[in-house]
């Protein structure tokens, strides 16, 4: 199972992340409007992500979600035709979130950066590194933690479907 690093944070501008990702090098590559339907299930998380004018992705992943940068584990299926998978999943699990949100997607090396805008919950950065071995991880997302300036009391924990469960006032 793929894993990679992980860090979410709140942010106050998107144009000054846009900066911030400009000045450090990173590149932009889309711009795009994502539905995360997130179901019921007793271990990790399963979610559905249909992105309008694209393919549709089945994630399933665990993460310790107790430290601010966190080991995700991971599988992704490619899906044509999402729609019907929602409908059987949320009909034999349950959705447990939903969570609908406009991002903005660049690489820095083989680091994914994501400027979302999540609808009722604001404007965040997530980090998804994804290095060789540990040393070289952490040391990559040490250098974005610096270059987007993100700052401890601004670390979220939470994934957004537990954001949006809870209101949003999660860390």
């Amino acid at each position: 199972m793929p894993r990679n690093l992980e860090l979410k944070a709140r942010i106050s501008s998107l144009a000054v992340a846009r900066d911030d990702a400009r000045l450090c090098g990173a590149r932009f590559i889309a711009a795009l409007r994502q539905t995360d339907t997130y179901f019921a299930v007793p271990y990790g998380r399963l979610k559905l992500r249909e992105t309008d004018g694209e393919r549709g992705e089945l994630i399933y992943y665990n993460r310790d979600e107790s430290r601010d940068e966190r080991w995700s584990h991971y599988t992704l299926i490619p899906l044509s035709g999402p729609a019907a998978l929602r409908d059987i999943l949320s009909g034999s699990m349950g959705i447990a979130a939903v969570v609908r949100k406009a991002r903005e997607v660049f690489f820095h090396g083989q680091s994914r950066i994501h400027l979302d805008e999540v609808d009722g919950l604001g404007t965040f950065i997530e980090f998804e590194v994804q290095g060789s071995g540990e040393a070289e991880s952490l040391q990559e997302m040490e250098f974005l933690r610096k270059a987007f300036h993100v700052v401890p009391e601004g670390i979220v924990r939470s994934s957004y479907a537990d954001l949006v469960v809870e209101g949003g006032i999660r860390r």
